[in-house]
């Protein structure tokens, strides 16, 4: 029985075993390319290694592919098997990753819930539940979690500033910004290679309207973060949103090439953060060349890959945009088969909201600005469940305002862009709208 970087006890007699799984759990909230290498190296130090097993099937979930399935079952049988002597803890790590690989995402964060009751100082687990209480849309949760384990830590305990950043982050879902903005620059005070913190403060200036303060908070040289993995793409996202408030199309462009652009490897966050940004500048009529066509030809060699619900919707984001009517028609009949057949969370919520949605983007790419509306207008309230952060979803709003404006519902356009101007009085696109309809 050996002890952890955070004090807990992992049940392996390897002590190599641990020092690479506790680089690897510090890689891992990093988002650095190594932690896979030392996830290996913990497993070949001991290849029974419970927590080192469970990190595997991590992730491998996190991939949010069902190209890696076999791979994932095969990890979780060998962390059972494993797990007759270990922790209760532990045994509560390979419940949840056992959940997870059988889509029960709310069932495995009730595990890791459980975890942090006795052990606050599990990061792996606070990660785990934060990541997938974001994508299950559940903001109170993105605040409390982290919340409750933050007040339980001591400032000296490793890893206090990524727990800040989480809160920091759940604090701006939850629409408290002062607050969000507090912890996420004192967590990257505490460490400047904290990227969920990074992003964290960014969110606040971007829901603020502070454009500017957001390009020169993510002004960073194109490649600085290459040791890290796709989420890196996802902050340079970020700051492209920043570059296209401000009017500098040619920069948005210039970040979707150098940064954003999906990679051949289709990672689900890249396909999210490549549609929803080629739809934006799309709606303010920037002409972006073949970049849709390049992003559909990848959206089209995974047409029944269906993990995460806001996931899909970007995936058809990037054939409608394209163009790819009957791709996206394959698309949309590809997810009525999942939600009739699957039995997981994901499922549940792609027949009640990702079909819609959809069904909707579809219309829109035809012409049938009518058909969106209607279809977009009676669930915008209603699309937390499908994941993503207020900034992501916000795409299915401009499309509705959009669609409205084509379809020649000007009393709805103009009561929605009144709303936005409201609640975003920094934003130059309301405006602009608003002032084609007078």
């Amino acid at each position: 029985m050996h002890q952890d970087a955070l004090g807990l006890d992992v049940t392996t007699g390897s002590g190599d075993a641990v020092a690479a799984y506790d680089r690897a759990l510090f890689d891992f909230l990093e988002y650095r390319l190594s932690m896979a290498d030392q996830v290996k190296a913990a497993l070949a130090a001991d290849p029974d290694f419970v927590m080192g097993l469970c990190f595997r099937g991590y992730m491998l979930n996190q991939l949010a592919t069902n190209q890696v399935a076999d791979k994932l079952r095969q990890t979780l049988d060998q962390a059972k098997a494993a797990a007759g002597d270990a922790t209760e803890r532990e045994r509560k790590h390979v419940q949840a990753l056992e959940a997870w690989t059988g889509g029960h995402i709310g069932e495995a964060c009730r595990h890791w819930g459980d975890i942090l009751i006795d052990a606050p100082q599990d990061l792996l687990a606070l990660r785990l539940h934060h990541f997938l209480t974001f994508w299950r849309g559940r903001k109170a949760s993105l605040r409390d979690m982290p919340a409750s384990v933050l007040g339980r830590l001591e400032e000296s305990t490793p890893g206090y500033g990524f727990v800040e950043g989480m809160l920091a982050f759940g604090h701006e879902e939850c629409g408290d910004y002062g607050q969000a903005e507090a912890y996420g620059r004192s967590a990257v005070e505490r460490n400047d290679n904290d990227l969920w913190s990074i992003h964290a403060v960014a969110h606040v200036l971007e829901m603020q309207g502070r454009h500017k303060e957001g390009t020169e908070w993510l002004d960073q040289p194109f490649g600085v973060w290459e040791d890290r993995n796709p989420f890196k793409d996802h902050v340079w996202w970020h700051a492209a949103l920043f570059s296209l408030e401000l009017g500098d199309y040619e920069r948005v462009l210039d970040v979707f090439d150098r940064e954003v652009q999906v990679k051949e490897n289709v990672f689900y966050l890249d396909v999210q953060n490549a549609a929803s940004l080629l739809q934006r500048l799309a709606l303010v009529g920037v002409d972006v060349g073949d970049r849709w066509a390049t992003l559909a030809d990848l959206v089209e060699t995974r047409i029944d890959d269906h993990v995460m619900p806001f996931t899909d919707t970007q995936f058809m984001m990037g054939l409608t945009g394209a163009g790819r009517v009957e791709s996206a028609k394959a698309y949309l009949e590809s997810l009525k088969r999942f939600a009739a057949e699957a039995h997981n969370d994901a499922a549940k919520v792609t027949g009640v909201l990702t079909i819609p949605v959809a069904e909707a983007l579809l219309a829109y790419a035809e012409g049938d600005y009518g058909k969106a509306v209607d279809g977009l207008a009676p669930i915008r309230h209603d699309l937390t469940p499908l994941g993503g952060s207020h900034a992501q979803q916000d795409i299915f709003q401009q499309i509705l305002i959009d669609a409205a404006m084509r379809a020649g519902r000007t009393g709805l356009a103009r009561s929605l862009l009144v709303e936005r101007k409201v609640l975003r009085p920094a934003s130059q696109w309301a405006e602009d709208r608003l002032q084609t309809l007078h």
